[in-house]
């Protein structure tokens, strides 16, 4: 029994380390989506181990009537779907502010979020760069932040 136990313990190790990938220590670059009214984000990753990831976003907007930022942040996993391929999946949630600037008056608002994501991304071998395309679910809790929204984006970065 000890002996079945342990080969399949080595098969189900060795079949994890054959789809392990190597996913890039540090990306930079744009994820560009409606970020709920703030525009694109500049977006970095930061590996924490061989199939995970935190991702930070920055969503910023600034123009006569309407002031604002948006800061995301997501824990990933990454699983290795073929070659360049992966698809990716996590948890986060944020903060932000907006002023708005106008005929009726100003008002302010800070509020926070939970978010989701979901994506796939591929990796070019010759060159360090890094093309995805996700959805992110937010759930936002505040007085005109109150509500369901879904955010998809197509982002570019910079590996190194």
């Amino acid at each position: 029994m000890k002996k079945t136990l342990l080969i399949i313990g080595l098969i189900v190790a060795g079949a994890f380390s054959a789809n392990a990938q190597d996913i890039s220590k540090n990306a930079i670059g744009l994820r560009l989506g409606d970020n709920d009214g703030f525009g694109g984000e500049i977006s970095y990753q930061r590996a924490l181990g061989d199939n995970n990831r935190l991702e930070i976003d920055l969503g910023l907007r600034d123009n006569k009537n309407y002031d604002g930022f948006k800061a995301t942040a997501i824990y990933q996993w990454v699983w290795n779907i073929d070659g360049g391929f992966n698809w990716y999946a996590g948890v986060g949630g944020g903060l932000g502010n907006y002023s708005s600037k106008s005929d009726n008056g100003n008002f302010s608002e800070t509020f926070v979020f939970a978010a989701g994501d979901v994506g796939i991304e591929y990796n070019f071998p010759t060159a360090p760069i890094l093309l995805s395309l996700d959805l992110r679910p937010e759930f936002g809790f505040g007085n005109n932040f109150n509500d369901y929204d879904n955010d998809i984006a197509f982002s570019i970065r910079y590996q190194f």
